[in-house]
């Protein structure tokens, strides 16, 4: 960094760490991009198979490690997919904890005993009926709870994004990029957090029993006055969509952790992540198809500025008209595979330390 960059970074109170960031974004290397036939491999994405469908092609290649940073700890092995290369290419990584952030994308505390409940008769949230709601919940306790564990204290950050504004409830609650609670305002937040949830009243209207139908289109105005997904406050009541929705119970939250808010837009991420010195971003949480590429930590924001890797078995999408979100997990991730890395829960990890001589 010069002078200058420096001076500017004073004067108008940039992080330095964010100009070093701008400047070694600038660095060139040379990549042999040399793809090499692997010969019967396994099926991709086969850890978790009740939640996500393996991932099967004919032609799968390896290519030199792309992501390579000097005193690296964590390997993150990851496969993209290439219509012009005809198959899949894996990607090995080597890559520094200190400069990853593990981010969940909408850990909704839905039907979790917190208080937000689904309405009843006919309201919809997340997944979209309780029983979805509960086996994505089942998911975020066997896959993704465990492997934010397994990475909390050696990333950067463990990070949730949610709906909404900080509202002054849950910044009692939750750290974020604006500060953190003290262990007094987390008790008193909590408590008011519960009191508000649990006095709402989840009570909307029941379907309908008889639509206006015309002779000449029926099919339009059947669809119109009874739709697929209408979570508006004639089912979910007046109010739902502006309680204070929690990180759900089902993973464990660290007093350390930092919770996102979509409201904020993407800014204020990409700031607090560069300003730590963040280059590296491992994306688990809900839903594949929705949440997790569009919001405000989705994948189409984060690819501008940092190496994402889609943790596709930590990941789930929608799924109606089926009782398992299987395929359509699988469907969803291939076709993010297209410009977005994927790895899974297993191939993220330690690199052994050299021997002592």
């Amino acid at each position: 960094m010069n002078v200058l960059q420096l001076f500017v970074g004073l004067v108008f109170f940039v992080p330095v760490s964010v100009l070093v960031a701008q400047e070694a974004s600038t660095v060139q290397r040379v990549y042999s991009n040399r793809l090499v036939r692997l010969e019967n491999p396994g099926p991709l994405l086969n850890d978790y198979p009740e939640f996500v469908q393996p991932v099967v092609e004919d032609v799968r290649y390896e290519s030199p490690v792309l992501v390579d940073d000097p005193g690296a700890d964590l390997s993150v092995r990851a496969w993209r997919f290439s219509y012009n290369a005809r198959g899949i290419i894996e990607v090995p990584n080597r890559i520094r904890a200190s400069e990853t952030a593990v981010i969940m994308v909408h850990p909704w505390g839905i039907d979790d005993g917190q208080g937000w409940n689904t309405p009843e008769p006919a309201g919809v949230a997340d997944f979209c009926t309780p029983d979805k709601n509960h086996l994505a919940a089942r998911h975020t306790r066997e896959v993704i709870d465990p492997f934010l564990k397994s990475l909390r204290g050696k990333a950067a950050f463990v990070m949730y994004s949610l709906p909404g504004s900080e509202d002054p409830i849950r910044r009692k609650v939750y750290r974020s990029v604006r500060g953190t609670p003290t262990p007094q305002e987390r008790e008193q937040g909590a408590k008011e957090l519960d009191a508000k949830l649990r006095n709402f009243n989840y009570t909307g209207e029941p379907l309908p029993e008889t639509l206006q139908l015309s002779v000449r289109t029926p099919v339009i105005d059947y669809f119109r006055q009874f739709p697929g997904l209408d979570a508006s406050d004639r089912f979910n009541h007046a109010g739902f969509w502006q309680q204070p929705i929690p990180v759900t119970r089902d993973v464990t939250v660290d007093p350390d952790d930092v919770v996102i808010y979509d409201a904020d837009g993407y800014e204020p991420l990409r700031e607090f992540l560069l300003s730590h010195g963040v280059r590296h971003v491992l994306l688990t949480g809900y839903a594949t198809d929705m949440c997790f590429c569009r919001t405000t930590a989705g994948y189409e924001n984060l690819s501008k500025d940092f190496n994402v890797f889609l943790v596709g078995d930590a990941t789930l999408a929608t799924f109606p008209s089926n009782n398992t979100p299987k395929y359509a997990t699988n469907a969803h991730i291939s076709y993010a595979a297209l410009n977005q890395l994927v790895t899974q829960v297993s191939w993220v990890k330690p690199i052994p330390k050299p021997a002592a001589q």
